[in-house]
């Protein structure tokens, strides 16, 4: 039987070097060392952002300057940029002189080869019979990789002089020959290591012969950590974050007034992901659900607390409402159409087909007998793409789009009599309006569609009447 657990470290936590290293590696849950854990671990905070684009705001990074602007200039300053971002994060880790001339070297060797690459690339492409296009997943990949690979070597060697025996893994396949499937890479990569003596330090990307990122883009750490603790059958899997998954997002409600999660499950933690909340990228915890190995979400600094013990069979003893989440920025897109009665599976298969093409997420959808309207979490630019679509497709529709805010009420079990107009009147109490709303049988959330600036006050407005109202203590439900 295997008694290790696999453990992912986000980047915030990352770049608290002292507190990784305190509170989780020389904290461990099961004994008095080190071993019998993998750790997966994020890029530095804010560097893949460098790297590829800002995740929230869109401001581009070294992906975004290359692919989108012929004059190379801007992705050069941009990637020098970061190269010094980059040498200022190890002058700040190593004391050893030596130490950080090794670090600098070693990411320095990756920074050059990128350049070199992009230089090649970008003249290639002048050429007429050579699009970029074409080339700009695997640009992606190969920018993204660095972030982990500088966070993984670093981490490794700090340990080392900390007296742990770390070993660095390197799944990035950086100037690799072969290519080979995701759970080949891992399974090879792991082959001789052993969890009694050794702590593996493992980079949350993976090169694989599909790329991760074409299906998981900034969630393919996550699915790095779940493959791997798949496929070495982990005891458990752990996140480390920079905060509890908690009632509600205490920068909206007050950290005074939240609650951490003591248990849920991936049903649960599926519909975080749908709105955009980081948990788990829903394919990611698939693979753990299935295999039946427990995720744990804590607090890399609170670490005595046993954090979010998320598995596939949980319900709350109680019915109750367990986290109000919400998307701040959506937008609803209504397509009317007097012929749709009677055909609304061909209108919704073509709508489907143009929202796939662009890659915008659907977070909700409402159906009656001549309308079809979708929320969606994307931007403007991208709505108006899909719109122009559809309006070639159905030129007697009408066609609108408005700018909308989601708020969630979520548990694994909501099965409280009542709790709908509970829920309604607390919004009405604050004269907030619902533009559309959503309640499935399943009973684990209820999803309200609202103005964009009514969102914070809706979701102080609900944690209020369906949390606050309850004295949860340390946690609700706290984990073992």
């Amino acid at each position: 039987m295997n008694f290790h657990s696999v453990e992912k470290i986000g980047g915030t936590s990352m770049s608290n070097y002292a507190a990784v290293r305190d509170n989780i590696i020389f904290k461990p849950t099961r004994s008095d060392q080190p071993y019998q854990r993998i750790f997966v671990v994020s890029a530095y905070a804010g560097v893949t952002n460098d790297l590829l684009e800002h995740k929230k705001t869109g401001q581009p990074g070294v992906f975004s300057l290359f692919a989108n602007n012929d004059d190379d200039d801007g992705w050069r300053q941009a990637l020098q940029t970061l190269r010094a971002k980059m040498q200022g994060i190890n002058a700040a880790l190593f004391e050893n002189g030596d130490l950080l001339t090794q670090a600098d070297a070693f990411i320095g060797e990756r920074l050059d080869d990128a350049e070199r690459c992009l230089t090649d690339l970008h003249r290639l492409c002048q050429h007429g019979h050579f699009a970029l296009d074409s080339h700009l997943a695997t640009v992606r990949e190969m920018l993204a990789s660095i972030g982990e690979a500088h966070s993984a070597w670093n981490m490794a060697q700090l340990l080392k002089c900390d007296g742990v025996n770390a070993c660095f893994v390197d799944l990035t396949g950086w100037r690799s020959t072969r290519h080979f499937a995701l759970d080949d890479h891992i399974q090879l990569a792991f082959e001789g290591l052993d969890f009694d003596t050794q702590l593996p330090i493992v980079t949350g990307y993976a090169h694989s012969e599909k790329g991760l990122m074409s299906s998981f883009d900034r969630g393919y750490s996550e699915m790095t950590f779940s493959r791997i603790a798949v496929l070495t059958q982990a005891q458990e899997a752990v996140i480390h974050k920079e905060f509890h998954l908690s009632s509600a997002d205490p920068r909206v409600v007050g950290e005074e007034n939240t609650v951490p999660i003591g248990r849920t499950n991936y049903d649960v933690a599926d519909q975080l992901a749908n709105l955009g909340m980081e948990a788990i990228h829903p394919k990611a915890a698939k693979g753990l659900r299935r295999n039946n190995i427990p995720l744990r979400v804590k607090n890399t600094f609170e670490p005595d607390h046993s954090g979010t013990l998320i598995t596939g069979d949980y319900i709350s003893d109680t019915p109750c409402v367990e986290i109000i989440a919400g998307c701040r920025s959506a937008y609803a897109l209504e397509i009317f159409d007097q012929d749709m009665a009677g055909n609304i599976d061909r209108y919704d298969r073509e709508i489907l087909t143009a929202i796939r093409r662009f890659n915008a997420s659907i977070i909700a959808k409402d159906i009656n007998a001549n309308t079809i309207t979708h929320y969606l979490s994307t931007n403007l630019k991208t709505i108006e793409r899909i719109r122009r679509v559809l309006e070639e497709a159905f030129p007697d529709s009408e066609i609108d789009q408005q700018k909308v805010a989601i708020v969630s009420a979520i548990g694994s079990d909501m099965q409280v009599p009542g709790i709908l107009a509970k829920t309604v009147g607390a919004l009405a109490s604050h004269n907030i309006s619902v533009l559309a709303m959503h309640q499935s049988m399943r009973q684990v959330d209820m999803q309200f569609i609202i103005n964009v600036d009514d969102y914070e006050q809706a979701i102080k407005s609900l944690h209020s009447c369906l949390v606050e109202v309850h004295d949860h203590g340390r946690a609700i439900c706290l984990a073992s």
